[in-house]
């Protein structure tokens, strides 16, 4: 399997999260996808390559103009204004306040286009996010030439940018774009798969009122886990988008069999859909060591997932795409991820 990657994830390096109350190093790090390379070349995967230069036209095509002009300028427009740290959001436009207008000072800005809290923009992060858009992108590309599979090792992850916000590590939405782009380049339809433990909201969001793209999330309960607002299984889609949208919240404590059944209820989904692409985003943060996760998925457990997607795809002749997002047990990301790759290799 071709991976694609790019050295300019490490201009993402942030300092600073907000976690339980104190400021810590980011569990989002370089480290992560540096780890998952090694276990790349350790497995043999596959060939290793760089991306090519796509331009913003085809991140435009899921994320709001204004809300990339805000990510491109923002580190400048912060440091301008005085900031001394990494930008952090200090107000937002809550229920009880109009949202209508996009504030001229960066802290405004910062609060009407974040989603949380815990997501600093630090020097670098624009370009890394940039980068990532590549990444994805050229795999997209190799994908859609006759790869049967291809993997982009982006970083930062995406799943959590919706068309016009950023948080949960998330910037520019990778899946979404890559889905974005299937359908710009002769597929009629795509599916988006998340295996993230947090529920894909920016994925929801792009799509939820359009029938070419399904989407389909395996995540941990909102009620419970972060992002808390978006993730329920009555959110069905909207208009012509109703019917395509598929979530399986599950509860603290979700072992390997839980999930494994709801996979295999979104795997026959995806199937009845009939796309001609699936990108699935890949979090391994599902894994029972995760410092931020609740489930109890063990190393073996992804490879096991990784065949059963494989065997489903294979079989109906679906070209698919895994991009990286969220795994925060260091150590083990490359084992899992990886596994996950080998396993669908395996199918």
């Amino acid at each position: 399997m071709l991976t694609v990657y790019s050295e300019k994830h490490h201009l993402r390096d942030a300092q600073t999260e907000l976690h339980g109350g104190t400021f810590v190093r980011p569990f989002e790090c370089p480290e992560r996808a540096e780890i998952v390379l090694e276990r790349v070349r350790q497995e043999k995967l596959g060939e290793v390559i760089s991306p090519k230069d796509f331009g913003l036209a085809p991140v435009l095509k899921v994320h709001d103009p204004a809300f990339v002009s805000f990510l491109e300028t923002c580190w400048e427009d912060w440091v301008a204004a005085g900031g001394e740290g990494e930008a952090l959001p200090n107000v937002w436009p809550t229920r009880a306040m109009n949202a209508k207008r996009v504030p001229r000072n960066i802290d405004g800005k910062l609060g009407y286009y974040a989603l949380a809290a815990e997501t600093s923009i630090s020097a670098g992060t624009w370009e890394a996010a940039r980068a990532g858009a590549d990444v994805v992108l050229t795999a997209a590309q190799q994908v859609l030439a006759g790869e049967t599979a291809a993997f982009a090792l982006t970083r930062p992850p995406g799943h959590h940018a919706a068309a016009d916000q950023y948080g949960g590590y998330c910037f520019l939405n990778n899946a979404a774009i890559a889905a974005q782009f299937g359908r710009d380049n002769g597929i009629a339809r795509a599916a988006v798969l998340d295996v993230d433990f947090h529920h894909g909201n920016g994925t929801q969001n792009i799509f939820y009122r359009r029938d070419d793209v399904f989407f389909a999330s395996l995540h941990g309960d909102p009620m419970d886990a972060f992002p808390h607002f978006l993730g329920h299984a009555e959110e069905l889609g909207e208009g012509a988008g109703e019917g395509f949208n598929l979530n399986f919240p599950l509860p603290p404590g979700t072992d390997y069999p839980r999930w494994r059944d709801a996979l295999d209820e979104a795997l026959e989904r995806i199937l009845a859909f009939q796309p001609g692409l699936l990108v699935v985003s890949l979090g391994v943060d599902t894994f029972e060591d995760d410092p931020i996760s609740f489930f109890k998925l063990k190393s073996n457990d992804f490879a096991d997932y990784g065949h059963r997607i494989g065997a489903a795809m294979k079989a109906a002749g679906i070209p698919t795409l895994f991009v990286m997002e969220g795994g925060y047990a260091v150590s083990e990301i490359g084992i899992n991820s990886v596994n996950v790759l080998t396993g669908f290799e395996s199918a």
